[in-house]
């Protein structure tokens, strides 16, 4: 299936347009880079995962550029990166993995 995110910028009520966003896989001791985008003019990266990757089991990250992103608006923010990482259990489901940020705070949930 799918791992899709969506980041709003709580501060500006609207979405965070061109945050990088990377997706990687639990690898030994490391991790292993899947796929990265930046987010569309509605916040949202609608697929992470290339098209000949399939999504299997495993500990995933989402990795959020939000140092690059709070720069390019001059504004200092608090967290250079946030780092969600999540448990797939079922990979015939879709993973939706919504981000909400502010420079002082983040705040995220399994959305659908």
């Amino acid at each position: 299936m799918s791992v899709t995110t969506h980041v709003l910028d709580v501060t500006q009520g609207r979405p965070a347009t061109g945050v990088r966003v990377a997706l990687e896989l639990r690898h030994g001791d490391g991790w292993r880079r899947l796929g990265e985008g930046r987010t569309d003019e509605d916040g949202r990266l609608a697929n992470l995962l290339p098209p000949e990757r399939r999504l299997e089991a495993g500990a995933y990250r989402l990795v959020f550029d939000t140092g690059e992103w709070f720069a390019g608006r001059r504004v200092e923010g608090f967290y250079p990166e946030v780092s969600v990482v999540f448990q797939v259990r079922d990979a015939t489901e879709a993973f939706h993995v919504p981000l909400l940020l502010s420079p002082f705070g983040y705040s995220t949930y399994r959305g659908s």
